[in-house]
């Protein structure tokens, strides 16, 4: 049994100069070189697919300042971990230098009081934080600590940064060096590893691990396809999945493509997908690109997403295709995301209008002096359960947000609102 590390940790860079990728990061006059280079660094989230160098850029950051490294993963830290690194943090700096950096894996699984833990001790300077996450930080980090934190995207590796780590391997590793390796094709290589570094060496690991140490080691499509036996999908979960897979597969039910919908579920569910992940996406779809359309979609979605709770996989995949393609074959509409977002920014636009008076609340006798609730008509002591009177600010009267779009459903909609409002 050898006892040399695996190949991926044989092979990470330990500085700058041996770091693959990511060159709109780190590359000449970058932003982060620059930075390491000032000797100044800032708190910083760190977003990208696995395998494209989070954790080792951290690291080499710390070695290039000479910090103090503290290194936590979400998966297995708590509260009480966060703390005592901080304490650990504070212990370790002296008068004026420089704070210590603590580099949080996976930091879009910390818990809000998690997250709040690490607040004051940002904010104090006691540390500089580095964290790392798959996910997109704006929904998963808490808002203040994201003010305090700039978030640089990694990208997944080009294929040519993947032929310039096959290059470094053959030349420079211990193991692999002493090895004949014959590269006739690297389609295969390339469309398993999906431009994660660490899952293209350790494909290449295993490709060289199946032949014999006085045989030349033959790289070519249906080699590593047989060695995998498995679906480039399943390979590459974390990276393309939550990417451009994900991405299709809502483009696809916008736009009204059963077929492909089903296809690219089909690729998450052999990918072995989270089926919670793909059912709140199609709940979002739901509401946003079928909309008022279809209001039944958004309840469907729900019953589904309640149901996968309960059933997972691979059951799951009935429930999620019969909502995929429900929602495919649906009218879209989005304007009750068109409204929201108009409405958004009128508030942003006009600031706090006030409330008109007879719309506020008047449960005191002060406030009904004031005539708060004065001259408010109750719809439903009218015929039909409407009348006209005015719900905007004054300066937005007759305002119109939510504009009926061109499908069967809104058109009742339209025609109902048309009736009651008559010219509004």
């Amino acid at each position: 049994m050898s006892s040399f590390p695996p190949l991926a940790e044989r092979m990470r860079p330990r500085s700058l100069d041996d770091y693959i990728g990511q060159k709109h990061l780190v590359g000449e006059n970058a932003v982060l070189r620059k930075m390491l280079e000032s000797g100044r660094l800032s708190s910083i989230i760190l977003w990208g697919p696995p395998g494209v160098g989070k954790t080792t850029l951290a690291k080499i950051m710390a070695v290039r300042l000479e910090r103090p490294f503290y290194i936590l993963s979400a998966v297995s830290s708590g509260v009480k971990d966060v703390r005592e690194a901080i304490e650990k943090a504070r212990n370790s700096r002296f008068f004026n230098s420089a704070s210590a950096i603590l580099f949080i894996d996976e930091i879009h699984r910390f818990s809000k009081s998690q997250q709040d833990s690490l607040l004051g001790a940002v904010e104090e300077g006691v540390l500089t934080l580095i964290g790392a996450t798959t996910e997109n930080p704006s929904f998963e980090v808490i808002s203040p600590l994201l003010s305090r934190c700039q978030v640089y995207v990694l990208k997944p590796l080009e294929n040519s940064d993947l032929m310039e780590l096959y290059q470094k391997v053959v030349k420079e590793d211990v193991l692999v060096s002493k090895r004949e390796l014959i590269l006739e094709e690297d389609e295969a290589l390339f469309r398993f590893a999906g431009g994660d570094a660490r899952k293209f060496l350790n494909i290449l690991e295993l490709l060289v691990n199946a032949y014999p140490d006085d045989e030349p080691v033959v790289i070519n499509n249906t080699n590593i396809t047989e060695l995998l036996q498995q679906n480039p999908a399943q390979y590459d979960k974390n990276g393309e999945m939550h990417y451009d897979i994900i991405s299709a597969f809502i483009k696809s039910i916008r736009g009204s493509d059963p077929d492909a919908t089903v296809y690219w579920l089909a690729r998450m569910v052999e990918g072995g997908e989270d089926p919670k992940f793909i059912a709140r996406r199609l709940l979002i779809s739901a509401a946003e690109d079928v909309g008022l359309a279809n209001p039944n979609a958004l309840l469907l979605a729900t019953s589904a997403f309640q149901a996968i709770q309960m059933v997972g996989w691979p059951e799951g995949r009935i429930i999620l295709s019969e909502v995929a393609i429900y929602l495919a074959t649906s009218p879209k509409s989005n304007s009750a995301y068109m409204a929201i977002n108009e409405a958004q920014g009128l508030v942003r636009d006009t600031g706090n209008l006030p409330v008109p008076l007879h719309l506020r609340n008047s449960p005191t006798k002060l406030m009904k002096d004031l005539d708060y609730g004065k001259e408010y008509k109750y719809a439903h002591d009218y015929p039909g359960n409407f009348v006209q009177q005015d719900y905007m600010p004054e300066k937005l009267k007759n305002k119109t947000l939510w504009k009926a779009q061109d499908n069967q459903q809104e058109a009742k909609l339209r025609e109902r609102m048309e009736q009651l409002w008559k010219k509004k």
